[in-house]
């Protein structure tokens, strides 16, 4: 929607941060602070009709009067795809009786054969007030050819004033034929003798549920219905910590991003928006992540929401039961499930304030991300802590989990065969050969794909480590089988000693990126505490902690307040570019500080301070994107899953350590 007193200015791009996100648990939109949608459809199964609900806009007058401007332009199949665009009489629409004869009331159809979806334009004119007609509104079919569009959109130009209200409906119609009895009218109304309104129920009955007669009262029933579901969904949250509010904000997010299907989580609606402006680090974030399993769970269950951290842990185990033919696992899924999701450069569009390219899929899919088993094994381990038990079957598909990348790798074949989870048993046979370097695509850090690159990465091994802990926990917390035990636990206690002797940088007094690379600084290690690799307060780790809090001319990796994953000045990952601060890596910086202030409580409260600076970086409704740049512009994809599901456990944490360390003795 355009404000048309002005209509001689472009609009141009909107910052990322002048966004909020809407959804239904299948699609999402994102929704700009001057009224524009942007709808990033999610990959649709192939056996899957695309899927688009109702998108609803209303625009009301509360008070004087305004001229408005509305737009609607889809393109297909990221403006790939031709449509057709015909404006025609809307049968589906109950009108209520004009003073006088006016136009017909018509709707816009959107085709594209091409893309195999239909979409249809509908409206709903009203007003609130006894002495004020309703709003006339003509819809005009809208050519931009000129900006790459296949296939007109539609405008229309209001006048508005004090009680006139219109509301737009854009939905995928039903594909049936509806007997003429389906499109009651004023005219057969009255020819039948009977209420115009019990003609509507009536004819109400003979379309398919998803198609019934727009009326005002269906608009405001499906409005109080959308609020009392989040205003009770929110209510069932049992955090009672400080920042309830970020917290709870955090929490509708992570709801958004919730395909209910399948209960799959998406890392993020957006695809392809830049981490920093004009550079390359674009990337489509519409996938279910691994990697992101163990956090998302452990704030659902901090946050008391069981049902949907037990439907996206059945996700989890049936992504486990469907694994490759190697026993291996992808690193990310579809909602659906899908292990394809190919990555693709659509060079016709220019990308947010021409960041190119412009990516469709994630080609990360298909690389060998080792720490995955961590965060799958540490998910599994939550989930027996917190959630519902596992049962055999399940447990037996984890259990055979196989590696048969070993001969790739050229190593022998262990004896480490009847193991507590064989996905950790494929760890192992990872960690203990001094022959195996890192793969390319091994992941440098949460958030990163490196493309180019074989390192032992520290992130990598430390994840690692976690994969056998957890089996070993596991093992003992549910009495499973576990005939090497002991072999398991030597396993364990030869990678940590390996890991503080080989990522060690014993001169700069940190851990290092990777084994070969001990001058580079790495924030994804600030996760060492908060998987009980170390301690918060053990020396090294502090050591560690204290020199990323350094600002980058210093040495460090903190800017403002806001920390980078790495200085991509000093390592080539493959990709290209430059980045701003990671939301993510900050956030875990602060929780590792609220945890280490359990004993240095000048570390508590600077993790309060941290804590409360990012939350100014927050939008006005507290969402979050993936990055900051230095300026404090948001970047990255939006809304970001991960930096919302670290930001309750940072929240929850904090909360937590304040209480303890002021508790009275």
């Amino acid at each position: 929607m355009t404000n048309v007193t002005q209509p001689q200015r472009d609009r141009g791009y909107i910052p990322l941060a002048d966004h909020g996100l809407i959804g239904n648990l299948r699609t999402a939109a994102l929704i700009s602070t001057d009224g524009s949608d942007y709808l990033p459809r999610q990959p649709s199964s192939a056996k899957a009709r695309p899927l688009l609900a109702w998108l609803i806009r209303r625009v009301e007058v509360i008070r004087g009067s305004m001229p408005l401007r509305v737009e609607c332009a889809p393109a297909f199949n990221y403006a790939r795809s031709p449509h057709t665009t015909d404006i025609m009489l809307d049968t589906s629409v109950a009108l209520s009786l004009p003073p006088v004869p006016r136009e017909a009331h018509n709707k816009a159809l959107f085709s594209s054969p091409e893309a195999n979806l239909t979409l249809d334009l509908r409206y709903i004119a009203e007003s609130t007030l006894d002495n004020v007609p309703e709003p006339e509104v003509q819809l005009n079919l809208l050519y931009l050819s000129d900006k790459g569009h296949k296939g007109p959109g539609v405008w229309s130009h209001l006048e508005l004033k004090e009680g006139q209200a219109v509301t737009f409906v854009l939905r995928t119609p039903p594909d049936v034929q509806l007997p003429r009895e389906a499109h009651p009218t004023h005219e057969t109304a009255e020819e039948m003798g009977i209420p115009y309104e019990k003609l509507i129920a009536g004819a109400s009955t003979l379309r398919p549920p998803g198609d019934p007669i727009l009326t005002k009262t269906l608009l405001r029933d499906l409005l109080d219905q959308t609020n009392s579901y989040w205003n009770a969904w929110i209510g069932r949250s049992t955090y009672t910590g400080s920042w309830k509010e970020a917290v709870n904000r955090s929490a509708l997010a992570l709801k958004l991003l919730i395909y209910e299907p399948t209960g799959a989580v998406v890392a993020s609606p957006t695809f392809s928006l830049p981490e920093y402006i004009g550079g390359t680090r674009n990337w489509d974030y519409r996938a279910s992540w691994i990697r992101d399993s163990s956090f998302t769970l452990y704030a659902l269950i901090r946050l008391g929401f069981t049902h949907e951290a037990n439907a996206y842990m059945e996700f989890i185990f049936e992504r486990v039961r469907a694994r490759d033919p190697d026993g291996s696992l992808k690193i990310m899924y579809t909602i659906h499930g899908e292990k394809e999701f190919p990555e693709e450069e659509l060079t016709h569009l220019d990308g947010h304030k021409g960041s190119k390219p412009v990516r469709i899929g994630n080609g990360a899919i298909d690389h060998v991300q080792l720490d995955i088993y961590g965060e799958l094994m540490d998910c599994i381990y939550l989930s027996q802590k917190y959630g519902r038990p596992l049962g055999y079957d399940t447990w037996v598909a984890i259990r055979d989990i196989r590696d048969r990348a070993r001969a790739r790798s050229g190593l022998v074949r262990l004896y480490f065969m009847n193991t507590v989870s064989s996905a950790s048993r494929m760890l192992i046979r990872h960690i203990l050969p001094p022959l195996l370097t890192g793969r390319s695509g091994q992941r440098l850090g949460h958030g990163r794909e490196v493309r180019n690159r074989h390192r032992h990465f520290t992130y990598s091994k430390v994840m690692m480590w976690v994969a056998i802990d957890r089996g070993i926990r596991l093992a003992e917390k549910r009495s499973l089988p576990c005939p090497r035990r002991n072999e398991w636990y030597a396993a364990r206690d030869a990678l940590y000693e390996e890991i503080m002797q080989k990522a060690w940088n014993p001169d700069k007094r940190f851990f290092a990126q990777s084994y070969e690379d001990l001058e580079i600084l790495d924030s994804a290690l600030l996760i060492m505490p908060l998987v009980f690799f170390s301690t918060p307060a053990d020396p090294r780790f502090l050591s560690t902690l204290k020199q990323i809090l350094l600002s980058p001319e210093r040495g460090g990796l903190t800017s403002n307040g806001l920390v980078y994953r790495y200085d991509v000045s000093k390592t080539d990952d493959g990709v290209g570019g430059e980045e701003g601060t990671f939301c993510l890596c900050t956030l875990w910086c602060i929780e590792a500080l609220a945890r280490a202030g359990e004993y240095d409580k000048a570390m508590l409260n600077k993790a309060v301070a941290m804590f409360e600076d990012f939350l100014q970086y927050t939008n006005h409704l507290g969402l979050c994107t993936e990055e900051i740049s230095d300026a404090g512009e948001a970047l990255g994809n939006a809304v970001q899953g991960f930096t919302h599901v670290t930001l309750i456990s940072a929240a929850y944490n904090l909360s937590r350590m304040r209480a303890k360390v002021t508790r009275p003795y």
